[in-house]
């Protein structure tokens, strides 16, 4: 990740939303080829970002991803008679029961210990037609069921038409307000080496970014108790996607086109500084390829003043 250099040109307002007041504000460099060459221009907190929680969020991420992996690879296994079920009322019940309990902690020998307590928000299942037979939770709240997701979205079709497993960055319909963005993890069902469905995550942004800044907030927890400020953002394009609901940091995020200019600079990420009410606060913008496209996170630190 590349580093950021502190002109004496630099611009108020630059780096952070208007109506907010910034006192001295980064640009990006070029990218570095070493952690320690950016020592010498940023500050304690953006080497904190750097050197310890752009890798440890990065590591999550992937962490998170490959385990979900191979919890719907144990339960593409395991799931596979239910596919067979003929009477579809009858195959539709048992796999929605089998969903839940294969996330339930307490269901020895059936949870699934991969996918209990992760940043998915649904399993679900897809027949052989593409379409949801059912996801994990009751009938009367399952807004996907019927829909023709092998229809709607490339990795579902491929994976029911060539057996490969995948992830793509998607849009769900929201009952309310813009569409949440996921990443869907699709892994085949086969049996009798027919492909007869697919078993599906789905990561929402919004949760990611939750479950990196509570990580931060755990693994930091001495430093929080005197002072220490840690957030995770993360984005698409010009959406952010916030940890928690109302935080007045938001208003600090880079926008859309300082991102871009910071990443054409050093594409492998850059730091930068901002203030808001008297204090300071380091960030660190890193791009979430694995993800997709335009998709990234923004770290916030501020050390006790």
């Amino acid at each position: 990740m590349g580093s950021s250099t502190f002109a004496d040109d630099a611009r108020e307002g630059t780096g952070a939303r208007s109506g907010v007041g910034c006192g001295r504000v980064s640009r990006a460099a070029a990218l570095l080829t070493s952690l320690a060459a950016c020592a010498a221009d940023a500050s304690a907190a953006e080497r904190r970002i750097v050197e310890e929680h752009a890798p440890a969020c990065l590591r999550i991420v992937r962490e998170d991803i490959a385990r979900i992996t191979r919890g719907l690879r144990v339960a593409a296994t395991r799931f596979a008679p239910g596919f067979a079920i003929e009477d579809a009322d009858d195959r539709e019940r048992q796999i929605r029961a089998g969903l839940r309990r294969i996330q339930d902690p307490t269901a020895r020998g059936i949870a699934i210990s991969e996918l209990v307590a992760t940043p998915a928000s649904f399993l679900a299942a897809v027949g052989a037609d593409g379409r949801v037979i059912a996801r994990d939770v009751p009938q009367n709240e399952d807004r996907m069921r019927g829909e023709p997701f092998a229809e709607r979205y490339e990795v579902v079709a491929r994976a029911l038409r060539e057996g490969r497993a995948g992830r793509q960055l998607v849009e769900f319909p929201a009952a309310e307000g813009p569409p949440s963005v996921s990443l869907l993890l699709v892994e085949p069902v086969r049996r009798d080496e027919r492909i007869v469905g697919a078993m599906l995550a789905g990561i929402p942004l919004w949760k990611m970014a939750r479950r990196l800044s509570r990580q931060l907030v755990v693994d930091h927890a001495a430093e929080r108790q005197r002072g220490a400020i840690l957030w995770v953002w993360l984005y698409r394009g010009e959406r952010l996607f916030a940890p928690e609901v109302g935080l007045d940091l938001e208003k600090l995020v880079p926008d859309a086109a300082a991102r871009a200019r910071g990443l054409a600079a050093s594409p492998g990420g850059y730091t930068g500084q901002v203030q808001q009410f008297g204090r300071a606060y380091a960030f660190g913008v890193v791009p979430l390829p694995i993800f997709g496209d335009d998709v990234g996170m923004v770290i916030f630190r501020s050390d006790p003043p």
